[in-house]
């Protein structure tokens, strides 16, 4: 089940979701939590649906039987975050959150508070850098030290692991380190000279993919990582 807004442009948001799901050959129930106007360049409309539409939605998904892991991305307002939280307690199934607080142009799409209340449910918070310096109130962290002392600020604030995105860094390799109850896993690719729209997007849906195929976590992350390197590096 994926959580998340639309995109009328087709990059990012749900309609990436779907198709990250599709070609790792998973079935997806879609939770429509935001309708988005918006282009590769900039966000121009955002219309929230309202709260209780997103909880029955979640509801109905979950009533025939339980799906395999559950991606959780734009949620947008406070009461749609504390929607899908009440929709979802109690339900034991791997949760991917992306903390999804800015479009790839930049505009707001959420508040760090709004994440806030649902890192204690997700089995895993896959935030990039600026994320989790937001969600930690910190600055940028631009060494290895700095990146795993925010992860552990982000397990204290409940988080069971977190898999800082290192993408939008510097350097030649792009490194995402995972720190979870097995400790610290790093999980480097070559940087690429193109990037895509939707990458958030598309890494934390292939990592609960993997999730509910039966992988690891650890190994989910590291498969994930190279599905979006390899869909990156594709000619488009």
């Amino acid at each position: 089940m994926v959580i998340a807004g639309s995109d009328s442009s087709g990059g990012a948001g749900l309609t990436r979701d779907i198709a990250v799901a599709t070609e790792l050959g998973c079935a997806v129930r879609p939770v429509i939590t935001n309708v988005t106007a918006q282009t590769d360049l900039a966000v121009h409309n955002i219309h929230s649906v309202p709260p209780s539409v997103v909880e029955a939605q979640i509801e109905t998904a979950l009533d025939h039987h339980l799906p395999d892991a559950i991606k959780i991305g734009m949620l947008g307002t406070p009461d749609i975050a504390a929607s899908t939280a009440a929709a979802l307690r109690g339900i034991d199934i791997p949760i991917v959150l992306d903390p999804v607080l800015k479009s790839s142009s930049g505009s707001a799409l959420a508040e760090t508070s709004q994440v806030n209340s649902m890192l204690s449910q997700a089995t895993l918070v896959t935030p990039n850098l600026a994320e989790a310096a937001a969600l930690t109130n910190s600055a940028l962290a631009t060494a290895e030290d700095e990146i795993t002392l925010q992860a552990s600020v982000l397990l204290q604030m409940g988080v069971r692991s977190v898999l800082i995105k290192g993408g939008h860094g510097v350097g030649s390799e792009s490194v995402d380190h995972l720190v979870y109850e097995f400790g610290h896993r790093r999980f480097s690719s070559k940087r690429l000279s193109k990037g895509r729209r939707g990458t958030g997007c598309a890494l934390s849906t292939a990592i609960a993919c993997n999730l509910a195929m039966g992988f690891g976590l650890a190994t989910a992350c590291e498969n994930a990582k190279a599905f979006v390197h390899m869909w990156i590096a594709a000619p488009q």
